[in-house]
């Protein structure tokens, strides 16, 4: 098949999605196909418009890759993408919407808020409500990001305001959490609609106290664990918190879900990700390896899955 690589892009995680694209280039030219790269950036949407391919595969990740947008492009297009529509990625890129969806599946979510900033005066408004209405420690991040890119813990409470102004060079939107103590796990799902299967629970042990962006993409930044070391019921649990996830924000083909595990056992799930990383330390890769399943054909199952849709 003729396939085009979509990788790079606009996003925080550019250099991610750089190494992403490069790998599933290179698998798909193993497997045989013939293969174009681009570049993707939002100006030059006329590398899309005279395409002659017979399928993309989008390596980007993060805004303007993951979140919807490109896939509406591809859409209007009629070109054919594997992985996720534009309606789940635009919903598991907006982590208020996913949770609320979670919810109604009885998946625990952290508590939380979200609030919306405007202009720079309403800034200390928000920061007083912030204060007021949550303890030590709790999280703000960015309602719309990846990475865990413009998150930060908050352990004092005199940190709220900086933590805020941070996570708004991301987004105009921020979410405020209940801070989870517990055990990084992460869950790989991929499969036709309605039959969708989880991959082996990955436990990621980060070398700093956060798993933070060094952690997820640097070289021995983290262990990964394949399996978890956690009871057999309670991964088949969080298997299935996984896949009801994929499913209700309605992706396609492969997604992954990001939990943390309490010492009392209640898997919190914190985000899914419709196009998770596919790097030489990405986990995704990692736990289908766990199943015999290599590189390469981990991404032509992609491609075969897309061509059954």
């Amino acid at each position: 098949m003729k396939i085009a690589v979509l990788y790079g892009g606009i996003s925080k995680e550019r250099e991610v999605s750089l190494s992403s694209g490069k790998g599933i280039m290179k698998a798909l030219e193993a497997n045989g196909h013939e293969v174009i790269g681009i570049d993707f950036h939002p100006e030059k949407i006329e590398d899309l418009a005279t395409l002659d391919v017979d399928l993309v595969f989008i390596g980007l990740h993060g805004k303007h890759g993951e979140d919807g947008r490109v896939q509406g492009l591809l859409d209007m297009l009629d070109i054919p993408y594997v992985g996720s529509g534009v309606l789940a990625s635009a919903l598991a890129m907006d982590k208020h919407k996913a949770k609320m969806l979670f919810e109604q599946q009885s998946i625990p979510v952290p508590k939380g808020k979200r609030y919306r900033v405007q202009q720079d005066s309403e800034i200390n408004e928000i920061v007083s409500h912030i204060k007021q209405n949550f303890e030590c420690p709790f999280v703000v991040k960015p309602n719309s990001e990846g990475s865990t890119l413009g998150l930060t813990i908050i352990q004092d409470k005199q940190d709220t305001y900086n933590a805020v102004v941070n996570a708004l060079k991301s987004d105009d939107y921020i979410l405020v959490e209940e801070f989870i103590q517990g055990l990084e796990l992460t869950i790989p799902v991929m499969g036709e609609m309605g039959k969708e299967e989880a991959l082996p629970v990955i436990e990621i042990i980060p070398k700093n106290e956060l798993y933070d962006y060094e952690s997820k993409y640097a070289a021995g930044g983290s262990e990964h664990i394949i399996p978890a070391r956690i009871d057999e019921d309670v991964a088949e649990k969080m298997k299935q918190y996984a896949i009801e996830a994929h499913q209700v924000l309605g992706c396609e083909v492969y997604s992954r879900a990001d939990f943390l595990l309490t010492k009392d056992l209640t898997p919190y799930i914190l985000e899914v990700n419709t196009l998770p990383g596919m790097t030489s330390t990405s986990l995704f890769p990692d736990s289908a390896k766990e199943i015999g399943m290599n590189y390469e054909a981990m991404i032509e199952k992609f491609v075969q899955l897309t061509l059954k849709k």
